[in-house]
């Protein structure tokens, strides 16, 4: 049995010339130019890329881009409140939008992550009272999912709610609210102004809390009548690969909801790895977290696993590595370029994946009727011929005439 059947479909095609006759016994290739699945990545860069005058880092940034485009078709841009409006009123619209219109021009679908949470949270809402923040809060919601529809159409409406109520490394308004409302009732406020700005878009929940505890939220929101369109798991292994048997038991426990999942915020590091004994993984403080020859080949070698265990899965439509490159989010080693931009063997283990054994390139060849028949991957093709070339969507078993345009 094939594990990977339900990322194909079988295309039964008649192929006609462009005058609308039969091209028969002709030969042709089929070359899929897009995937369906989301392979994804952070690319805050492309905000950078919008904003940044200085032009030897534009340079640099366009660079590590053109890596980035090559790999992926779906990234994230972010839309933390506390950076996004830093005063009341003053917000990065320019330069984000600019960037995720620069994405979608290039064939990437956009997410744009988070529109609430309590951390990195906007510090001018702590002068509100609590009914005042959850009207900025929807209001801000409403802002941002109206703007930017039909440039992102896919958001984390709400972030990491099992610890939002109980957060208390320092005082802030979205703690405050969730405290004051409770999980379910925030979580169906945010999201049914998501739904309302955009009744079309994809809407995630997000947390990187895996327990029973996430289960239950879920099973609550769910029961409540909450538009959750798919479950986000975050998943950061500083601390080491989580492995197969992890994964496959995360994997099985979300499933039982039949929602779509998506790993929105994968780290698997080439260095050495953040010791166990740290219980927020932002209590690690380094000056500097080298990545290492034998930490990169290891990156690679769970990488290629990981993203394995998860594409075979059905209920997986997406996956999000968060650093493209290596001294971000913890100075950690975590991306699939070194700081310089040198492409790390995560790169091409993982560009193997996609663009090698899982994307569809075919020699076929039409009998007598210009009838010919291929299973391909899920996604975007084209065709070409000596007498022309068509565009194909395959998305499910089809059955169609297509004609080439000369």
């Amino acid at each position: 049995m094939n594990p990977l059947s339900h990322r194909q479909a079988q295309a039964r095609l008649r192929i006609l010339k462009p005058d609308g006759t039969p091209a028969a016994n002709a030969e042709l290739k089929a070359d899929q130019t897009a995937h369906q699945f989301l392979f994804g990545c952070g690319v805050f860069d492309a905000v950078a890329l919008m904003a940044v005058p200085d032009p030897e880092k534009k340079a640099f940034i366009q660079l590590k881009l053109d890596k980035w485009l090559k790999l992926f078709n779906y990234g994230t841009l972010p839309f933390y409140w506390g950076r996004y409006e830093p005063e009341e009123g003053r917000t990065a619209f320019e330069p984000t939008m600019a960037a995720a219109r620069w994405l979608r021009e290039r064939g990437v679908q956009v997410k744009g992550h988070p529109l609430c949470w309590h951390t990195a949270c906007a510090n001018w809402l702590m002068r509100y009272s609590n009914e005042e923040i959850l009207q900025r809060q929807l209001a801000r919601i409403h802002r941002e999912v109206t703007a930017y529809k039909g440039v992102i159409d896919m958001w984390d409406v709400i972030n990491e709610v099992v610890i939002m109520p109980v957060f208390d490394r320092y005082d802030n308004a979205i703690t405050r609210i969730c405290k004051d409302l409770g999980r379910i009732r925030l979580v169906k406020e945010v999201f049914a102004a998501a739904k309302e700005s955009n009744p079309e878009a994809v809407l995630l929940i997000n947390d990187f809390n895996t327990s029973v505890s996430y289960e239950i939220l879920l099973e609550g929101l769910l029961e409540a009548g909450v538009p959750v369109s798919a479950i986000g798991i975050q998943s950061h292994q500083h601390q080491g690969y989580w492995g197969a048997e992890k994964l496959n038991n995360v994997l099985e426990r979300f499933s039982r909801f039949g929602l779509p999942i998506h790993f929105t915020e994968n780290t698997l590091v080439s260095g050495d790895i953040m010791p166990a004994h740290i219980v927020d993984l932002n209590d690690w403080q380094v000056d500097s977290w080298p990545s290492t020859p034998e930490g990169e080949e290891r990156q690679a070698r769970e990488i290629a696993e990981m993203y394995g265990i998860l594409f075979a899965h059905p209920l997986v439509e997406g996956i999000t590595t968060w650093d493209f490159s290596d001294g971000l989010w913890l100075k950690a080693p975590s991306g699939f370029v070194r700081e310089d931009g040198s492409e790390k063997p995560s790169y091409y283990a993982l560009n193997d994946l996609i663009h090698g054994a899982w994307e569809t390139h075919e020699t076929l060849r039409t009998d007598e009727n210009g009838c010919v028949a291929f299973t391909g991957f899920k996604g975007d093709y084209t065709l070409r011929g000596a007498h022309g070339s068509a565009c194909l969507k395959l998305d499910a078993d089809t059955a169609c005439d297509l004609t080439l345009n000369a």
